[in-house]
């Protein structure tokens, strides 16, 4: 029984995500770059057309500043080698004009002909440090005209940050009517509210389940306070095999070479090091038994090298399948997995557990499933 209500009516599927590792985090051995697995478009393209031939509905392309690709321009690229997958966008808000935001994610819209989905994030830019409330509410300011430029004739905008009066829409008009689906990940008040009150899928990190029972709760009241319910997803790493042993030593062959001083280094150069999600990833890591396990197969060692995302599910096809269906009895819908090296991985969960899973794409979920006629090509349903 869901912990909360959710948007999605069908509760017997999930929408099941990968990782493209745009940000040069793709390894063997965590900590320890390797030029074939480093960030470029021949490599993290190939990822992503792995994902979508063992199934996976929708992938992860991340945004970063010190490593990588720019995240935008890369699923561009992706739709023309792509045909079922979604490519779920992370858009870091405030570093595009929202105006000229709105028109470039319509046109990559039109170009996956409604498969782009939109992580919005919440962060410092390169070189700047702004308080946590007006990273917010820039993000917030950017989420309403978004919508405006979506969904009426006219951006009629009276910000803090921004302000636009009488600029037509024509441009800006998606695939998908209403726009793409809106996920978001954040632990502040601020991050609860603009969440409960504009985006559509609420992500978290992995943490024990208690604490993940009560960021659905917290984010779900706000909701209410809108008259709105959301989708709920989770977002972590996966070492799947045949047997809980051969995915526990995979766990620690993947940290063997790791310099704990050079992990360290790692985590401290993200733009998101000192967020609060980030904080709680290292909880979890001084949580964790001498093998690095929070609770039952949720293994922390992971978060030792990277920002972010912290932990790993570990162990047997079955083991994984009771995990992810224990968060489903919760309410999430959404998972994002990935694993070190991506394409390894994917097919090792593609072979693994991706069969005994009823899976789904969550724009199809909320009415955005486009209309297949030249006549409409904006698309048919409206927003939940």
């Amino acid at each position: 029984m869901s912990i909360v209500p959710i948007t999605s009516s069908d509760l017997k599927t999930s929408e099941v995500s990968w990782f493209s590792a745009l940000c040069s985090d793709d390894y063997q051995f965590l900590g320890v770059p390797e030029g074939d697995l480093r960030s470029s478009w021949g490599h993290c393209s190939q990822i992503v057309k792995t994902a979508e031939d063992q199934g996976f509905r929708n992938i992860l392309c991340p945004s970063s500043y010190q490593v990588g690709q720019d995240t935008l321009s890369f699923v561009a690229g992706c739709a023309p080698i792509t045909a079922k997958i979604n490519l779920l966008a992370a858009v870091r808000c405030g570093e595009m004009q929202p105006i000229m935001l709105a028109r470039t994610l319509a046109t990559l819209d039109h170009m996956l002909e409604g498969r782009l989905t939109v992580n919005i994030i919440s962060s410092d830019f390169p070189g700047q440090k702004e308080p946590s409330p007006y990273r917010y509410q820039r993000s917030r300011e950017v989420v309403e005209i978004l919508k405006q430029a979506w969904t009426q004739d006219e951006i009629n905008y009276s910000g803090d940050i921004y302000n636009f009066e009488g600029l037509n829409t024509d441009p800006a008009k998606p695939y998908q009517t209403g726009g793409p689906l809106l996920y978001f990940g954040g632990y502040s008040p601020d991050a609860l509210e603009l969440c409960g009150q504009h985006c559509d899928v609420y992500l978290m990190w992995p943490e024990k389940i208690e604490e993940l029972e009560g960021r659905m709760k917290a984010v779900n009241a706000v909701a209410e306070k809108y008259d709105r319910t959301l989708d709920y997803g989770l977002r972590v790493h996966m070492i799947v095999r045949e047997t809980e042993t051969e995915a526990r030593e995979y766990a620690d062959y993947i940290v063997s070479k790791l310099d704990d001083e050079y992990g360290r280094m790692i985590r401290e150069r993200a733009l998101d090091s000192t967020s609060l999600g980030v904080a709680h990833q290292a909880k979890n890591r001084e949580l964790a038994d001498k093998f690095g396990y929070v609770e039952p197969h949720l293994w922390t060692g992971v978060g030792r090298a990277r920002s972010g995302c912290g932990a790993a599910l570990v162990g047997s096809a079955d083991q994984i399948l009771s995990k992810i269906e224990g968060y489903r009895k919760m309410g999430m819908r959404a998972f994002i997995f990935s694993g070190y090296p991506h394409i390894e991985e994917a097919e090792y969960f593609g072979k693994l557990v991706m069969p005994e899973l009823h899976t789904c794409s969550l724009p199809h979920e909320y009415g955005r499933v486009p209309d297949q006629t030249p006549k409409t090509p904006l698309g048919v349903g409206e927003r939940k």
